[in-house]
């Protein structure tokens, strides 16, 4: 018997932008009498069902975006007699969808730390439970990524996990629901470890693939030391000086590392934050943003956030304590107007943002915006050969609706067009070279701007709102992109670094 495990993907760009860490997290809950599984990430290039025999156990993970094709690979993987084993978030929902679409024999909800490894033994007895309810697993019990089975050539970025969960509860986001609410914050050691072992293989861009890296807000404290229990506090205040330590640490890696996360606005309120955040060399970090009107905010439940020029200023203080932001943004609200289109390219122009990512609203499962759509519309919902355009992931690519929501003043087509025209203009080639000022030398400029192209290409033409055609083409210039910033970021290994003491 052998172990595979399947990252599916609609397109293969031959090269891939940051590593799928998850592969290699199942990786190490695969018990070691079987062998090390062999690991297919279809981001680099499509699976061969060719090479299962019966009796092989094969785990495929999905997200919302990838279930299709992933059922599809299942229902291969079954005719070849292999135990078809899902995991991964959409399943994690939906567990019985995999069962009926995708000829799962079992389903791992949760985390798959542990259960993964329970469902291959029971596989093995040729007896696997239909559900295996991982749950969330304590930060303690995380398993490191097996990175010696990494083709290391075959990504520009990798990646580590500091933490699983999100205290916010955003209406467009399923985060807080699959991984909870309650930040599980990792030990220092083994993020500490891995990194160092990324370093070793050439890796100089570290990804940390955290639903938040700021769990803990200064206002979180504030309202904490409010009530006489101090309890609540304690456990705040010991989480945010577990942040602090993993900074510290970082700090003493090399100093040509570069790292980047994801944190919410009010980090940039946090001035000793962020320049630990500095001084561990995370120059980066994804900020939902959103919409940049206070009806959008409210729109998303996300009114923690600024507008206008206070949201301007806000956003401009990351650079200022030397964090670049990815903004991310979302058309389609239904206090969008055709104005918003223009308004939201001029603001991230201003605001000095280093990237920008613009989507169209999607109702994703497992999200507010998703359960207020099914049951708004209700029997009215729209289909597409019978399937509803709640099920959207279930309609082939080439069916599937641009648009899902209606909106009240737009067509589908003037968000499209509109999406599409803010991503052109923001990712053109003389707004890249204005924004790679954030780095001095002639090459990481062109890196930059070399970036710059292989992100529009691989995230803002393959999206929902393109059409197939389009995103065949974009994702050819994306493998091509990416495989020269693999190239260009990759720095000389580091066989002999040694992890710092503490």
């Amino acid at each position: 018997m052998r172990v595979y495990i399947v990252n599916p993907s609609h397109f293969s760009f031959g090269t891939g932008f940051i590593t799928p860490r998850w592969l290699y997290v199942l990786a190490a809950s695969t018990p070691a009498k079987w062998g090390d599984p062999v690991l297919s990430d279809e981001g680099l290039e499509p699976f061969d069902v060719e090479q299962l025999e019966k009796g092989d156990v094969i785990g495929i993970g999905l997200h919302t975006g990838n279930a299709l094709v992933g059922y599809e690979l299942g229902l291969r993987a079954r005719e070849r007699g292999a135990w078809v084993v899902y995991g991964g978030s959409h399943p994690t929902l939906y567990p019985e969808e995999a069962h009926e679409r995708g000829g799962a024999h079992a389903v791992v909800k949760g985390d798959g730390d542990v259960a993964w490894g329970e469902a291959i033994e029971d596989c093995a007895n040729g007896g696997p439970k239909r559900i295996y309810d991982g749950g969330h697993v304590d930060g303690g019990k995380f398993q490191p990524a097996r990175w010696d089975l990494l083709p290391r050539e075959k990504y520009a970025w990798a990646s580590v996990q500091t933490v699983r969960g999100c205290p916010k509860h955003c209406s467009f986001c399923s985060v807080w629901r699959t991984d909870g609410q309650e930040p599980r914050q990792r030990r220092v050691d083994p993020v500490i470890g891995e990194i160092v072992e990324l370093r070793r293989m050439g890796f100089r861009f570290i990804a940390l693939a955290d639903d938040n890296f700021y769990p803990v807000t200064l206002d979180d404290l504030r309202m904490a030391d409010r009530r006489a229990d101090k309890t609540r506090f304690n456990e705040l205040k010991a989480l945010r000086d577990e942040r602090f330590e993993l900074m510290e640490q970082m700090s003493k890696l090399p100093d040509d590392l570069v790292f980047f996360t994801q944190i919410t606005m009010e980090a940039a309120e946090d001035p000793e934050f962020l320049l630990a955040m500095k001084k561990a060399h995370i120059m980066g970090a994804l900020v939902g943003v959103e919409a940049v009107t206070p009806e959008g905010l409210k729109d998303v439940y996300k009114d923690f956030n600024l507008v206008g020029e206070e949201l301007v200023d806000r956003l401009r203080l990351f650079k200022k304590n030397g964090v670049h932001i990815l903004g991310s943004f979302i058309f389609g609200l239904p206090s969008d107007r055709p104005s918003t289109f223009f308004a939201t390219a001029d603001l991230a122009k201003r605001a000095d943002i280093a990237f920008a990512q613009f989507v169209t609203l999607t109702p994703f499962p497992g999200t507010l915006d998703f359960e207020k759509w099914e049951r708004e519309k209700g029997d009215d919902m729209p289909t597409v050969d019978g399937i509803p355009w709640s099920r959207h992931w279930l309609i082939p690519q080439a069916k599937r609706p641009k648009l899902l929501t209606p909106h009240p003043v737009m067509s589908p087509e003037e968000i499209r067009k509109g999406t599409d025209e803010v991503w052109e203009n923001f990712y053109s080639v003389r707004a890249s070279w204005k924004r790679s000022d954030v780095v001095k030398s002639l090459r990481s400029r062109l890196i930059f701007v070399l970036a710059s192209k292989a992100i529009l290409h691989g995230f803002g033409k393959t999206g929902l709102s393109t059409d197939s055609a389009r995103a065949d083409r974009a994702s050819k210039w994306a493998g091509l992109g990416f495989s020269l910033l693999q190239k260009l970021m990759a720095a000389k290994p580091m066989p002999d670094l040694q992890v710092p003491t503490a």
